[in-house]
């Protein structure tokens, strides 16, 4: 049972940093998923068990909106995207999701001082912004947004409760504490030692947080029992988590520097109302982004920030998407050009094999016979090898270089000759391999073929065609160009056709930075369009 302490006045005590370990998590019932995940509440890896078969409840903390999204902000909610999506597309699983919005705090209040504009403004402005940037970024909108000023009512009882359960106080100044030593032990489930703050001269204790703060002049205000004010920080959460949930979360979700102290005080503020043991089960972190070199994270403080949308004028989200990938969701990961162009290359390839197995499937790729059996038994081990890595806490790297393997290993019978020579061809086995990368790419969130259909439409919905046809009439010149003269005297190409074939290279190498790529597979040709300029160390690849 919970711990109901007194809310009698203690003497404030010194910054002692030892104490008594908290509650041990206690594996909950319900039903098994068959997945591990690492959980911050016990520190390792643990059974995900959900309270409701094949549902998953999921809160998670959204932004505050005061300024522009970057790239740290990006990071986190992608990686938890990518989780939800392996949860709902591979397991099944249907993922509840909620998110606050949190519409009032000090750097709103501050920022909308300084511009001389409501808070309101503020709040709006930059939440339609994260919205959009989010959309951008192809991360799947939460079941529902919440934003605390519509649910300062919902604040205030919840306060009310937490206080009728001996858990806070409200001082003669009319703020309202949470009293820490009132839960005796179960207080640092995530942090193994104990910060010191200020003490301020209306708490009873260093480590008492606010619930309700009382109002300052040019401040907004909502009416309270303890006299107009606005919430804390920590409150939100836990009251907006529990009007959607109830008393039982699954799921909860946010960036590393999230679990102390606001997710430590979101614990103790939920279970001190719902008088429960264990109000969340499964605590889920991401890891910081840094820039590379910097030992600090992506932050608006530090002024040390990439925008979400300057970032995407060079990059694609399925690249910054592949990049997230390509670690594990809870480790920090350094950001810089090399790590990206590394998610662009991993694309790439992906995208080549894809088209030169097409290419194939079509008859325009002449290979030497293709090793057909060896090639399904490696897609059989890699469908079972990504579901085994993703049901261990979402191991994503092990995924995608599972799948990069197996493209290699259809790179490697796509080699393309001159002159068939004959015998069976094997078209099925590759266009079950283009067929599942592309389910598994799915299950990412990163639709290639989307992609395709989107460059078409921004180019009048006519450019594949367009770039068929002159790669078709390329291809007839090249052909031409590249007939031997006949008679044993005259070996070799004609002559007054050589110019020909260097201006078929020359259109080639010319269409490449303008994001259509053309590769002579002997004596046809197959071509992609890539959304973007390449480099010229693409183009040389």
């Amino acid at each position: 049972p919970f711990p109901c302490g007194s809310a009698r006045s203690r003497p404030k005590a010194s910054c002692d940093v030892s104490r008594a370990p908290g509650k041990t998590w206690v594996t909950p019932s319900g039903f098994n998923t068959g997945l591990k995940v690492f959980n911050s509440l016990s520190k390792k890896k643990e059974p995900f068990i959900v309270a409701r078969e094949g549902v998953a409840t999921w809160y998670s903390c959204g932004p505050t909106v005061y300024d522009h999204a970057h790239l740290g902000h990006a990071c986190s909610y992608v990686r938890f995207d990518i989780l939800q999506r392996i949860l709902s597309r591979l397991f099944g699983i249907t993922v509840i999701h909620a998110m606050v919005i949190t519409d009032i705090d000090d750097k709103i209040i501050r920022r909308s001082l300084e511009e001389n504009v409501s808070t309101t403004t503020i709040a709006t402005m930059y939440e339609e912004e994260f919205k959009r940037d989010m959309l951008s970024l192809q991360v799947i909108p939460p079941a529902v947004y919440l934003r605390v000023t519509e649910n300062v009512h919902h604040i205030v009882a919840f306060i009310e409760g937490i206080i009728n359960n001996g858990h806070a106080y409200a001082t003669e100044e009319g703020d309202v504490y949470f009293d820490i030593q009132s839960i005796g032990h179960r207080y640092g489930k995530f942090d193994n030692k104990l910060h010191c703050f200020p003490v301020k001269s209306n708490k009873r204790h260093w480590r008492d947080f606010a619930l309700w703060k009382q109002s300052k002049p040019q401040e907004p205000y909502w009416d309270s029992p303890w006299g107009r004010g606005r919430p804390g920080w920590h409150i939100e959460c836990s009251t907006i988590a529990s009007s959607v949930f109830g008393r039982q979360l699954d799921v909860h979700s946010g960036g590393i520097d999230l679990a102390f102290p606001h997710h430590e005080n979101e614990v103790a503020q939920s279970e001190a109302y719902h008088q429960c043991g264990q109000w969340a089960n499964y605590f889920l972190h991401s890891g910081h982004l840094h820039l590379k070199g910097s030992a600090e994270k992506m932050s608006k403080s530090l002024k040390n920030f990439i925008s979400i949308k300057d970032f995407l004028q060079s990059y694609s989200a399925n690249e910054f998407r592949m990049f997230c990938l390509l670690t594990r969701y809870r480790s920090a990961v350094d950001y810089s050009d090399s790590s990206m162009l590394e998610a662009r290359t991993s694309l790439r390839t992906i995208s080549t094999f894809t088209h030169d197995a097409t290419a194939y499937m079509k008859g325009q790729l002449q290979c030497s016979p293709i090793q057909e059996a060896f090639l399904w038994e490696r897609l059989a081990e890699t469908k079972a090898a990504v579901v085994k890595a993703l049901a261990d806490d979402f191991d994503t790297p092990r995924a995608i270089g599972t799948v990069m393997a197996l493209v290699y290993h259809g790179n490697c019978q796509l080699q393309p000759v001159a002159k068939s020579e004959g015998g069976t061809r094997s078209p099925a086995v590759f266009g079950a391999m283009v067929s599942y990368i592309r389910d598994v790419l799915d299950v990412f969130g990163i639709d290639q073929l989307h992609s395709k259909v989107s460059t078409s439409k921004l180019s009048g919905g006519s450019l594949e065609a367009v770039v068929e046809q002159l790669t078709h009439f390329r291809s007839e010149v090249r052909a031409f160009a590249l007939t031997h003269q006949e008679g044993p005297k005259k070996p070799g190409l004609h002559p007054e056709r050589v110019s020909l074939l260097k201006a078929c290279d020359n259109l080639r190498k010319e269409l490449a930075p303008l994001g259509v790529l053309i590769k002579d597979r002997g004596p046809s040709s197959t071509w992609e369009l890539t959304q973007r300029k390449l480099s010229q160390r693409e183009q040389n690849s």
